[in-house]
Protein backbone atom coordinates (compact mmCIF):
# COMPACT_ATOMS: atom_id res chain seq x y z
CA UNK A 1 0.00 0.00 0.00
CA UNK A 2 2.84 2.72 -0.61
CA UNK A 3 2.29 5.77 -1.95
CA UNK A 4 -1.42 5.54 -0.68
CA UNK A 5 -2.48 8.59 1.33
CA UNK A 6 -5.81 7.94 3.34
CA UNK A 7 -7.59 11.65 4.62
CA UNK A 8 -9.42 11.02 7.90
CA UNK A 9 -11.75 14.42 8.55
CA UNK A 10 -12.77 14.83 11.59
CA UNK A 11 -16.91 14.03 11.79
CA UNK A 12 -17.27 17.22 14.01
CA UNK A 13 -16.50 20.80 13.40
CA UNK A 14 -16.72 24.18 15.96
CA UNK A 15 -17.87 27.16 14.14
CA UNK A 16 -19.06 31.09 15.63
CA UNK A 17 -22.85 31.56 15.20
CA UNK A 18 -24.09 35.27 14.67
CA UNK A 19 -27.49 36.56 13.55
CA UNK A 20 -29.17 39.59 12.74
CA UNK A 21 -31.08 39.17 16.00
CA UNK A 22 -28.15 39.66 18.02
CA UNK A 23 -24.69 41.60 18.27
CA UNK A 24 -22.88 38.16 20.30
CA UNK A 25 -21.53 35.51 19.33
CA UNK A 26 -22.03 32.22 20.42
CA UNK A 27 -19.65 29.00 19.32
CA UNK A 28 -20.73 25.89 19.18
CA UNK A 29 -19.73 22.53 17.65
CA UNK A 30 -22.06 20.41 15.02
CA UNK A 31 -21.69 16.98 13.05
CA UNK A 32 -20.50 17.32 9.57
CA UNK A 33 -23.09 14.74 8.43
CA UNK A 34 -26.26 16.53 9.47
CA UNK A 35 -27.92 18.36 6.48
CA UNK A 36 -28.48 22.37 6.24
CA UNK A 37 -32.29 21.32 7.15
CA UNK A 38 -31.55 19.56 10.01
CA UNK A 39 -28.27 22.78 10.83
CA UNK A 40 -31.21 25.10 11.02
CA UNK A 41 -33.20 23.19 13.40
CA UNK A 42 -30.17 22.83 16.14
CA UNK A 43 -29.81 26.39 15.34
CA UNK A 44 -33.33 27.93 16.35
CA UNK A 45 -32.43 27.29 19.93
CA UNK A 46 -29.26 29.52 19.54
CA UNK A 47 -30.87 32.15 17.87
CA UNK A 48 -34.44 32.13 18.15
CA UNK A 49 -35.15 31.91 14.68
CA UNK A 50 -37.87 29.88 12.75
CA UNK A 51 -36.03 27.07 10.56
CA UNK A 52 -37.92 27.95 7.63
CA UNK A 53 -37.26 31.98 7.86
CA UNK A 54 -33.03 31.34 8.27
CA UNK A 55 -30.86 32.32 5.28
CA UNK A 56 -27.39 30.97 6.18
CA UNK A 57 -23.66 32.69 4.96
CA UNK A 58 -20.70 31.03 5.33
CA UNK A 59 -17.37 33.31 6.76
CA UNK A 60 -14.21 31.99 6.81
CA UNK A 61 -11.99 31.97 9.86
CA UNK A 62 -10.77 35.80 8.71
CA UNK A 63 -14.73 36.50 8.22
CA UNK A 64 -14.03 36.63 4.29
CA UNK A 65 -17.40 35.89 2.94
CA UNK A 66 -17.43 31.99 1.10
CA UNK A 67 -20.50 31.52 -0.08
CA UNK A 68 -24.56 30.88 1.09
CA UNK A 69 -25.62 27.54 2.51
CA UNK A 70 -28.82 27.30 0.50
CA UNK A 71 -29.17 23.31 -0.22
CA UNK A 72 -31.24 22.38 2.29
CA UNK A 73 -30.64 18.46 1.79
CA UNK A 74 -26.95 19.00 1.16
CA UNK A 75 -24.67 17.63 4.13
CA UNK A 76 -22.85 20.22 6.55
CA UNK A 77 -19.50 18.57 6.02
CA UNK A 78 -20.35 18.85 1.91
CA UNK A 79 -19.44 22.60 2.21
CA UNK A 80 -15.81 24.32 3.42
CA UNK A 81 -16.92 24.53 6.98
CA UNK A 82 -13.65 24.37 8.85
CA UNK A 83 -12.77 24.89 12.28
CA UNK A 84 -13.44 28.60 13.73
CA UNK A 85 -15.06 29.73 10.45
CA UNK A 86 -18.26 31.48 11.15
CA UNK A 87 -21.67 30.73 10.02
CA UNK A 88 -24.00 33.78 9.87
CA UNK A 89 -27.87 33.80 10.16
CA UNK A 90 -30.26 36.59 8.07
CA UNK A 91 -33.70 36.37 10.08
CA UNK A 92 -36.83 36.80 6.93
CA UNK A 93 -39.27 36.38 10.32
CA UNK A 94 -39.34 39.81 10.50
CA UNK A 95 -38.21 40.36 14.02
CA UNK A 96 -34.88 41.97 12.93
CA UNK A 97 -37.12 45.01 11.83
CA UNK A 98 -38.86 44.90 14.81
CA UNK A 99 -42.07 44.14 13.34
CA UNK A 100 -42.65 41.92 16.99
CA UNK A 101 -40.97 44.15 19.53
CA UNK A 102 -42.17 47.57 18.58
CA UNK A 103 -45.11 48.25 20.04
CA UNK A 104 -45.79 51.79 18.96
CA UNK A 105 -47.30 49.38 15.62
CA UNK A 106 -49.56 48.02 17.71
CA UNK A 107 -53.09 49.38 17.73
CA UNK A 108 -54.14 50.14 21.70
CA UNK A 109 -57.41 49.25 23.04
CA UNK A 110 -59.47 51.78 25.11
CA UNK A 111 -62.19 51.43 27.08
CA UNK A 112 -64.68 54.14 26.94
CA UNK A 113 -65.01 55.98 30.50
CA UNK A 114 -68.88 54.93 30.75
CA UNK A 115 -68.36 51.42 30.16
CA UNK A 116 -65.51 51.77 32.53
CA UNK A 117 -67.22 53.59 34.92
CA UNK A 118 -69.71 50.64 34.99
CA UNK A 119 -67.23 48.32 35.95
CA UNK A 120 -67.12 46.68 38.96
CA UNK A 121 -63.40 44.75 39.43
CA UNK A 122 -61.65 48.25 38.45
CA UNK A 123 -58.86 50.29 40.56
CA UNK A 124 -61.57 53.17 39.72
CA UNK A 125 -64.27 51.26 41.80
CA UNK A 126 -61.34 49.93 44.23
CA UNK A 127 -60.63 53.75 44.94
CA UNK A 128 -64.12 54.54 45.35
CA UNK A 129 -64.95 51.92 47.74
CA UNK A 130 -61.45 52.40 50.03
CA UNK A 131 -62.08 56.44 49.22
CA UNK A 132 -58.74 57.00 48.60
CA UNK A 133 -57.43 59.78 46.45
CA UNK A 134 -59.99 62.32 44.68
CA UNK A 135 -62.72 60.30 46.12
CA UNK A 136 -61.97 60.84 49.59
CA UNK A 137 -64.45 63.73 49.74
CA UNK A 138 -63.73 64.39 53.39
CA UNK A 139 -60.36 64.95 53.17
CA UNK A 140 -60.53 67.08 49.67
CA UNK A 141 -62.77 69.52 51.37
CA UNK A 142 -60.51 69.52 54.40
CA UNK A 143 -57.93 70.39 52.08
CA UNK A 144 -60.14 72.91 49.98
CA UNK A 145 -60.97 74.90 53.12
CA UNK A 146 -57.40 74.77 54.38
CA UNK A 147 -56.25 76.44 51.20
CA UNK A 148 -58.95 79.06 51.00
CA UNK A 149 -57.26 80.04 54.57
CA UNK A 150 -54.13 80.68 53.03
CA UNK A 151 -55.41 82.31 50.25
CA UNK A 152 -57.36 84.44 52.48
CA UNK A 153 -54.36 85.27 54.57
CA UNK A 154 -52.34 85.71 51.41
CA UNK A 155 -54.67 88.23 50.25
CA UNK A 156 -54.98 89.85 53.59
CA UNK A 157 -50.90 90.91 53.70
CA UNK A 158 -50.66 91.82 50.10
CA UNK A 159 -53.37 94.28 50.64
CA UNK A 160 -51.02 95.53 53.28
CA UNK A 161 -47.76 96.60 50.84
CA UNK A 162 -48.78 98.92 48.24
CA UNK A 163 -46.05 99.57 45.21
CA UNK A 164 -43.07 102.44 46.24
CA UNK A 165 -43.01 101.06 49.67
CA UNK A 166 -39.33 100.56 50.96
CA UNK A 167 -38.99 96.79 52.25
CA UNK A 168 -37.61 93.84 53.62
CA UNK A 169 -37.43 90.28 51.55
CA UNK A 170 -36.92 87.21 54.19
CA UNK A 171 -36.64 84.19 51.82
CA UNK A 172 -35.63 81.25 53.88
CA UNK A 173 -32.21 79.92 53.60
CA UNK A 174 -30.98 83.52 51.60
CA UNK A 175 -29.44 86.72 53.26
CA UNK A 176 -32.23 89.15 54.03
CA UNK A 177 -32.53 91.95 50.91
CA UNK A 178 -33.42 95.33 50.55
CA UNK A 179 -35.42 96.83 47.84
CA UNK A 180 -38.69 98.66 46.45
CA UNK A 181 -42.13 97.11 46.31
CA UNK A 182 -42.71 97.56 42.29
CA UNK A 183 -45.90 95.35 41.72
CA UNK A 184 -48.74 93.84 43.93
CA UNK A 185 -51.18 91.27 42.38
CA UNK A 186 -51.43 88.16 40.58
CA UNK A 187 -48.91 86.84 37.92
CA UNK A 188 -49.44 84.17 35.09
CA UNK A 189 -46.41 81.60 35.96
CA UNK A 190 -47.86 81.09 39.30
CA UNK A 191 -51.56 80.93 41.21
CA UNK A 192 -51.55 83.28 44.03
CA UNK A 193 -50.70 87.09 44.92
CA UNK A 194 -47.21 87.90 44.41
CA UNK A 195 -45.02 91.03 45.39
CA UNK A 196 -42.15 92.31 42.34
CA UNK A 197 -39.33 94.09 44.11
CA UNK A 198 -36.53 95.97 42.88
CA UNK A 199 -33.26 95.26 45.11
CA UNK A 200 -30.99 97.59 46.12
CA UNK A 201 -28.19 95.21 44.79
CA UNK A 202 -28.35 92.89 41.67
CA UNK A 203 -29.38 89.84 44.21
CA UNK A 204 -32.23 89.16 42.20
CA UNK A 205 -33.47 86.60 39.31
CA UNK A 206 -34.83 88.82 36.29
CA UNK A 207 -35.44 92.56 35.25
CA UNK A 208 -38.92 92.92 36.13
CA UNK A 209 -40.28 90.37 33.45
CA UNK A 210 -41.39 86.59 33.66
CA UNK A 211 -41.56 84.36 30.61
CA UNK A 212 -41.97 87.54 28.49
CA UNK A 213 -44.74 89.11 30.51
CA UNK A 214 -43.51 92.56 32.01
CA UNK A 215 -44.93 93.84 35.75
CA UNK A 216 -42.41 96.22 35.90
CA UNK A 217 -38.62 97.89 35.24
CA UNK A 218 -35.61 97.32 36.30
CA UNK A 219 -31.91 96.23 35.14
CA UNK A 220 -31.72 92.89 35.11
CA UNK A 221 -30.55 91.14 37.99
CA UNK A 222 -32.22 93.13 40.31
CA UNK A 223 -35.85 92.35 40.17
CA UNK A 224 -37.24 89.42 41.84
CA UNK A 225 -41.27 87.75 42.47
CA UNK A 226 -41.58 86.58 46.35
CA UNK A 227 -44.63 86.03 48.30
CA UNK A 228 -46.09 88.24 50.42
CA UNK A 229 -45.24 86.58 53.78
CA UNK A 230 -41.81 87.20 52.86
CA UNK A 231 -41.98 91.08 52.31
CA UNK A 232 -41.89 93.74 55.69
CA UNK A 233 -42.54 97.05 54.64
CA UNK A 234 -40.81 99.86 56.69
CA UNK A 235 -38.34 102.77 56.71
CA UNK A 236 -35.51 101.06 55.61
CA UNK A 237 -33.42 103.54 53.65
CA UNK A 238 -30.95 102.57 50.50
CA UNK A 239 -27.45 102.12 51.81
CA UNK A 240 -25.55 104.80 50.51
CA UNK A 241 -22.19 102.86 50.80
CA UNK A 242 -20.48 105.33 52.36
CA UNK A 243 -20.20 107.84 49.31
CA UNK A 244 -21.12 110.73 51.85
CA UNK A 245 -17.88 109.48 53.94
CA UNK A 246 -14.96 111.43 53.39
Amino acid sequence: MDGVVTVVSNPTVTVRITSTLSSFEVIRRFNRGITIAEFKSKLELVVGTPASCMDLQLFSVSDKFLQNLEDNEALLGSYPVDDDCRIHVIDRSGAQTCEFSDVSKVEKYQMADEDYEKRTDSARMFMKKKKLGHHDEEKLSRREAEQAKRDEEELALAAAIAVGNRCQVHVAGQPTKLGTVMYVGTTEFKPGHWVGVKYDEPLGKNDGSVNGKRYFECQPKYGAFVKPSSVTVGDFPEDDYGLDEM
